[in-house]
């Protein structure tokens, strides 16, 4: 009679198992906090899906679709044609697309910097291939106090970063490069830890990584106009030079349980969390 018991409980157990579900969510670091605080509101929802959330930058994400690893790759830029044609051409599927928040990419520096902002033109010449921005001084005379030789130290992103092509795109276009020499790390938290301890430091983030630690420029497309910081207002409203869109992609029609995930990322609940995380919403689909 005893074994008889164990033997039901156990059979109980491996039906509990095989009806638990696991999706796969991969991809960038810019969505990985709002990604893994969705997944833990999730769990409330739906106790019998858990939603597995790593990070490794935008291009590891996509990279895992298209290899057929992961359900959800998280990217914060837009997949490009030829990721789309090797996911089709490895999975027999096309890519889903969803937009499912809105972010305004911030440029950070030290607090004892004295500078408030810089235009795009400002950006490209200490970021971009050429670029003759290379002292504080280089940029409106500008004295950077604790910075030794007023040297600009430019933190930079892996080039597998959805982060990093945005802003490579955003403020030199599609043909032109990040100059060499910059600090590149894998994630926005080693960026702003970074620039945080360093006074000479300059870098770039989603605004979800916004501190009272660290110090966000306000953006001038040319010198003529206003200089706009980053916020959800002007996230939302794409008056801020470097506002981005925030995707989430499946391969093919997602199955019902990604489906049912993917629309309560637009849920009221979810989308407070959004809020909190330091982005906008996506529109309805």
């Amino acid at each position: 009679m005893r074994s008889a018991f164990f033997l039901i409980l156990i059979l109980m157990s491996c039906t509990k198992r095989q009806n638990f579900i696991i999706v796969q969510n991969k991809g960038s670091d810019t969505l990985v906090n709002l990604a893994q605080a969705w997944a833990e509101e999730y769990k409330k929802v739906k106790p019998g899906v858990a939603i597995a959330v790593s990070g490794g930058g935008s291009g590891t994400g996509i990279a895992a679709l298209i290899n057929g690893t992961v359900d959800i790759a998280n990217s914060s830029r837009a997949m490009k044609p030829e990721e789309k044609e090797e996911a089709l051409k490895n999975n027999g599927m096309t890519v889903s697309e969803f937009i499912v928040g809105m972010d305004a990419l911030a440029v950070f520096v030290h607090p004892s910097n004295p500078l408030e902002g810089l235009t795009l033109e400002e950006a490209a010449c200490i970021y971009g291939e050429g670029g003759k921005c290379v002292l504080w001084s280089d940029v409106r005379g500008t004295v950077v106090p604790g910075c030794q030789g007023n040297k600009i130290i430019r933190i930079s992103r892996q080039s597998n970063s959805g982060t990093y092509q945005y802003f490579r795109e955003a403020i030199l276009g599609k043909k032109k490069d990040l100059k060499l020499g910059s600090m590149d790390l894998n994630g926005s938290r080693e960026a702003i830890d970074l620039i945080e301890k360093t006074p000479c430091a300059i870098g770039y983030s989603g605004m979800g990584y916004l501190s009272k630690h660290v110090k966000a420029f306000c953006i001038q497309k040319t010198a003529s106009e206003p200089c706009i910081f980053p916020t959800l207002q002007t996230a939302m409203d794409k008056t801020y030079p470097i506002s981005r869109e925030l995707y989430m992609y499946t391969l093919g029609k997602p199955s019902a349980d990604v489906m049912d995930y993917m629309n309560w990322t637009q849920s009221d609940v979810a989308s407070k969390i959004t809020i909190k995380a330091g982005y906008v919403p996506a529109p309805k689909r």
